[in-house]
């Protein structure tokens, strides 16, 4: 009993000593936030063309990517390079999945943009609030001299990061995911091309071996008004805030989940909400991490299971999934 008050009594003086630290931390200057701004607009501006490495825990998997901007809106094919083929088509927010190995296509309305080097919402709000924004060094990628942003959190609820921006195009070229001086995740393109022609035909699929053997699978989103799903998280970690309610058919679920998705202006964190299945395993409760900066924390409420999936940090994962309650 006493060993474990005086591990709480040093977790509470460290988490003290953070956020006296984190107060520290100057605001951001406009440059440095007129940078961001830069960032987030630009892939809503720009074609572009080329190959990215996503690197974290000894994998490595290379991407290849085509982004077209025009009169009706954004137009993207993401290709996995490595392992199981996947590629994915997006027109605006329409996306479709396509899985050669199981001649399998996902359908689906995406609810909220964050692919690489698209990572910031429109409009981003409150990254000034939780992140230090700092101009550093000035460094070249794939031949494009960067402008490198270093994001710093105010507290200890999220990870820092970096950022290699194109200084001709505000395109982000780089990012680093930082846990303390130690890189969790990065994405950095190999090769690229911006502002090239992109022929119509390289966005859409090669129909000529879609056959009839292959199965359509359409993912359905329901977004919810404010307070009508019966879950609630009943008190937001610092920062964070309540992006939208849904209601979603998940691959492979046989109902439906209920989805609270929340972001700090930068890192998002999704809440699932479903059933215990009858006579199914049941869900092992605890932390589990997918690779890199995504934590996941499982817990069970009654016959419900509650999972939180997030790219902050394991004490944040935590305080969200324990704070998800029934509305009285």
């Amino acid at each position: 009993m006493i060993s474990r008050k005086i591990s709480a009594l040093v977790f509470l003086l460290i988490f003290a000593f953070q956020a006296a630290l984190a107060q520290e931390l100057p605001h951001s200057s406009e440059n440095a936030l007129d940078w961001l701004k830069k960032m987030a607009d630009a892939p809503r501006k720009h074609n572009y063309s080329g190959t990215f490495i996503y690197y974290a825990d000894g994998h490595m998997e290379t991407s290849r990517i085509i982004h077209k901007v025009d009169q009706t809106g954004e137009h993207e094919r993401i290709e996995v390079l490595d392992g199981m083929p996947r590629i994915v088509f997006r027109n605006n927010d329409e996306m479709k999945c396509y899985l050669p190995d199981s001649k399998r296509i996902y359908t689906e309305k995406r609810w909220f943009r964050k692919f690489f080097p698209d990572l910031l919402p429109q409009p981003f709000e409150g990254i000034n609030d939780n992140y230090y924004i700092k101009e550093t060094k000035r460094e070249r990628v794939t031949g494009h001299e960067c402008q490198v942003l270093v994001l710093t959190p105010r507290d200890s609820l999220r990870y820092s990061h970096q950022f290699w921006i194109d200084i001709e195009t505000g395109l982000l070229l780089k990012v680093a995911v930082m846990d303390g001086n130690e890189i969790i995740e990065q994405f950095a393109f190999a090769q690229l091309e911006i502002d090239g022609e992109i022929p119509p035909n390289l966005l859409k699929p090669d129909q000529s071996v879609i056959t009839e053997e292959w199965k359509v699978n359409e993912l359905v989103t329901s977004v919810l008004k404010e307070g009508e799903l019966k879950w609630q998280v009943k008190k937001l970690p610092s920062g964070f805030k309540k992006l939208v309610e849904m209601k979603r058919n998940l691959t492979e679920k046989s109902s439906l989940v209920d989805h609270i998705a929340l972001s700090d202006g930068l890192a998002t964190v999704s809440i699932f909400i479903e059933p215990v299945i009858k006579d199914a395993p049941i869900p092992v409760p605890g932390f589990f991490t997918s690779r890199g900066a995504i934590n996941i924390y499982v817990l069970t409420l009654g016959d419900t299971k509650i999972t939180t999936v997030g790219e902050v940090p394991l004490e944040t994962i935590k305080l969200i999934g324990d704070s998800v309650s029934k509305k009285d």
